[in-house]
């Protein structure tokens, strides 16, 4: 995905959907909303919220899961951006 040429309009559209965001969008906007999300759904953290034991796994494996999203979703509008306004990445 390097330079954003081979992004997708529906890769691009589930990375906003993921993001809670709509263009235009800023690297600075980007980079806040993303630390917010990893801090929201980091493993332990996700976790924790439970009280019940057999319930922990299930969520601790659902945060890992939201990570990776979050973070390959992250990929996508980077690349989007830099494809986007090539001069300001």
């Amino acid at each position: 995905m390097p330079g954003g040429e081979d992004v997708k309009q529906e890769d691009i559209d589930r990375a906003l959907q993921v993001f809670g965001l709509r263009p235009p969008l800023t690297r600075n906007l980007l980079e806040q909303k993303r630390r917010e999300l990893l801090i929201t759904w980091h493993p332990p953290r996700y976790a924790n919220l439970t009280n019940n034991p057999r319930k922990y796994m299930q969520m601790y494996r659902k945060g890992e899961a939201m990570t990776k999203e979050i973070h390959a979703a992250y990929d996508v509008l980077v690349a989007w951006l830099a494809a986007e306004r090539p001069d300001k990445s």
